[in-house]
């Protein structure tokens, strides 16, 4: 069986879509000054069991215990966290404030809320991809939080894996002929390389001066041939869990999007990314260093 016709389960993925906003949740307890991300609307789109744990751990005792755990898990974690997610905020408003862009395509969502809470997104479509249980269950929080989905807003239920991007969201009304803001976050390292390029075989049909924000994780972690210090969290969540398949190399990532008519226009490291945005706070986090963040225009 070759790796485009084998099934792959694709449920461990799935229930990692709810941490990184369960983060900025729990984020939302420092000062106004002190936290790296602002997001009003993190706790109350999380399903009910959520809701009551983010309050327990917004407590500062427990909200800095749960922090120290998560870093002794995987260094650097809260901080690419809160970064990653800034840095798209900030690119997406930027686009879309000096109309270089026409809509949105968040592929991968998640629970993220910045197609929700950013005032400057509300006046351009917008359609949020990501597989079916996640997608029923952000739909549900978000008419929990807002009483309905917004009328910009489209979500997407889909299976990387199996299904093709682009026929999917032309039957919900994507016909992908404005430049559009692709957003891809943290999902790559979750999907084959025949996915991953599946998914680039998409995006090589934007149009010219469409944007693009993806993170990577490094190839030579996904391989074991260089695990920066984080032993324990490699084999949990690749040799264990199989979550990571699939990496890139920071050398090739130009050539690899040249392939599909993209070039960056920026590519960095959350070492950069934490001078840019967690440095401001006073606030002293170490630095992820297996994942990067892209952010790159269509030629």
């Amino acid at each position: 069986m070759t790796q485009t016709q084998e099934k792959f389960d694709t449920k461990p993925a799935a229930q990692t879509g709810v941490v990184p906003t369960f983060m900025v949740a729990v984020e939302q307890s420092f000062s106004s000054e002190q936290r790296v991300i602002h997001d009003d609307l993190a706790l109350k789109i999380m399903p009910s069991l959520y809701q009551w744990l983010i309050k327990l751990f917004q407590k500062p005792a427990l909200r800095d215990w749960l922090i120290n755990i998560s870093e002794k898990q995987a260094a650097g974690i809260w901080s690419a966290m809160m970064c990653r997610k800034r840095y798209i905020d900030d690119k997406v408003v930027v686009a879309v404030s000096d109309g270089q862009v026409a809509s949105i395509v968040n592929l991968g969502a998640g629970f993220d809320t910045r197609l929700y809470r950013l005032p400057a997104l509300s006046a351009v479509p917008v359609w949020e991809v990501d597989q079916p249980g996640n997608i029923k269950s952000k739909g549900k929080g978000v008419k929990k939080a807002l009483e309905a989905i917004p009328a910009h807003v489209t979500l997407v239920p889909i299976n990387f894996m199996e299904q093709d991007v682009s026929d999917v969201l032309r039957t919900q009304g994507y016909a992908g002929d404005n430049k559009t803001f692709f957003i891809w976050e943290a999902v790559s390292q979750y999907l084959t390389e025949a996915a991953v390029r599946r998914t680039f075989e998409f995006l090589s049909k934007a149009p010219a001066g469409s944007q693009l924000t993806f993170t990577y994780v490094r190839k030579d972690f996904i391989e074991g041939k260089n695990l920066y210090w984080l032993e324990k969290f490699y084999t949990e969540v690749i040799i264990k869990n199989k979550q990571w398949l699939f990496g890139f190399d920071p050398e090739e990532v130009d050539n690899f999007l040249s392939e599909y008519g993209w070039r960056f226009m920026e590519h960095l490291g959350y070492d950069e990314l934490a001078e840019r945005y967690m440095k401001p706070t006073g606030r002293e986090l170490p630095s992820m260093m297996i994942e990067r963040m892209v952010y790159a225009t269509k030629m």
